[in-house]
């Protein structure tokens, strides 16, 4: 990617040139997660957790056909409330290009916005995955492989537990993308503290995230790191009261002849009507647990003597 093409904010510019701790932060939440005012007020709550651990937010859009990459608070408004704004990931990033167009970035585009611009850390809710019956319909989504791919360790609260948990976690063992359980055994299930599944390998603090990090550095392994951190007791909702509103959307969105990428925001609307409102307050809460644990991650790697090995 060519860095020309990117415009980046005056603060994190600053940051990044000072070698300061800053966040990427994905923009589809915004577009294509919440309703409005939800979708703005826990962007603009999520940069403020992002501020108050030490470290310099810079969520990523797509504006105008200019790839954004720190948005101000009237651009974050004005995604907010757009309901034109194309979902991109890195297959169709290019033509939100050539046609202007606004856009909000996936995982999958966030990673490389922020790979190019020179951030290591980034905080979303969930990542996409393998979606159910994909055996018939190979709908896998193109995150896993840009976290095969792209050199961004991603804070989230697992894989959105609408998908196929346990083949998710097989597809990136298969890519040899390390999934890290956040102190805790198993992996987490985005809304769950726990689905059930032993998590590959854990880390118990930040210090041992960026020593595993170091240690990835050095033996010049590429590709990305998956933190899966879960979301608070507080604000879950377990697994087992959740599987049955999953089953019952995912039903309906068949039913409804629902494909592609719009699966995954009819099933996050879908469930917050079955919810009455439940799964978007832990949604809320989260991602900003996630954001929360990268800054203090990239406070960490920012101060690192080893800095430079990690970030390339």
């Amino acid at each position: 990617m060519n860095k020309s093409l990117l415009t980046i904010s005056a603060d994190v510019q600053v940051a990044l040139d000072q070698g300061r701790a800053v966040v990427a932060l994905e923009s589809t939440i915004i577009t294509h997660g919440m309703p409005f005012p939800h979708n703005r007020d826990t962007a603009l709550a999520v940069e403020q957790s992002v501020r108050d651990g030490g470290a310099v937010p810079a969520t990523i859009a797509i504006l105008d056909g200019q790839i954004t990459v720190g948005l101000s608070a009237s651009e974050l408004d004005i995604l907010a409330q757009t309901d034109q704004a194309m979902k991109l990931s890195r297959a169709d990033l290019a033509m939100a290009l050539s046609r202007k167009a606004m856009g909000s970035t996936t995982v999958a585009a966030t990673m490389m916005i922020a790979h190019r611009a020179g951030i290591t850390v980034f905080a979303t809710g969930g990542i996409g995955g393998v979606h159910q019956g994909a055996e018939q319909s190979f709908d896998v989504s193109a995150d896993l492989q840009e976290l095969s791919r792209t050199p961004v360790t991603v804070i989230c609260a697992g894989a959105k537990a609408i998908l196929d948990l346990p083949k998710t976690l097989e597809v990136l063992e298969t890519l040899g993308v390390p999934v890290l359980a956040y102190q805790q055994d198993n992996l987490p299930a985005f809304w769950s503290q726990d689905s059930g599944l032993k998590a590959p390998l854990r880390a118990d603090s930040v210090d041992d995230i960026v020593e595993f990090m170091q240690a990835r550095a050095a033996l010049d392994i590429s590709g990305g790191v998956l933190i899966a951190n879960p979301v608070p007791a507080e604000h879950e909702i377990p697994r087992d009261q959740m599987l049955g509103l999953i089953n019952q959307s995912i039903s309906e969105a068949a039913a409804a002849g629902i494909k592609g990428k719009q699966v995954t925001p009819w099933l996050l609307g879908r469930l917050v009507e079955l919810s009455e409102g439940r799964s978007l307050v832990t949604n809320k809460a989260l991602i900003n647990n996630n954001a929360t644990l990268a800054a203090s991650l990239a406070v960490s790697l920012a101060a690192s003597p080893a800095a430079h090995l990690i970030t390339g």
